[in-house]
């Protein structure tokens, strides 16, 4: 059984290196072969609205449309649900790929034997 890696990231563009660390791990675990479920909470449910990741930078660290991308690519990401309702998100309004959902997926997936949870 591969290992999976459930990442959720609650800062936003008003923590940078918190959220990039996030993103930057999902994708090393990625080309690392773990499964990986990334998942944007609070203020970071709005990188997944197109155009949004291209708006943030954070000197020496890789770009977040890259790491997003590679994570859109061959993972999981999901938007928890009253974060997207708070915000007004709906499915419409998110990237092709990324799902919305809540804190029932959030706690089976991390609770999913061979899963190791990390928040930033």
């Amino acid at each position: 059984m591969a290992r999976s890696l459930v990442i959720k990231v609650t800062a936003g563009a008003e923590a940078p290196e918190r959220c990039n660390q996030a993103f930057t791990v999902a994708a090393a675990a990625l080309a690392s072969g773990a499964e990986v479920s990334l998942w944007l909470t609070g203020e970071s449910s709005w990188f997944a609205v197109p155009g949004r990741a291209e708006g943030f930078s954070l000197p020496h660290a890789a770009p977040l449309p890259e790491l997003l991308g590679s994570v859109l690519e061959a993972g999981t990401v999901t938007v928890c649900t009253q974060c997207a309702a708070r915000r007004e998100l709906t499915r419409e309004d998110l990237l092709e790929g990324v799902r919305i959902a809540g804190a029932p997926t959030f706690v089976a997936e991390t609770l999913a034997e061979g899963a190791q949870a990390l928040v930033y």
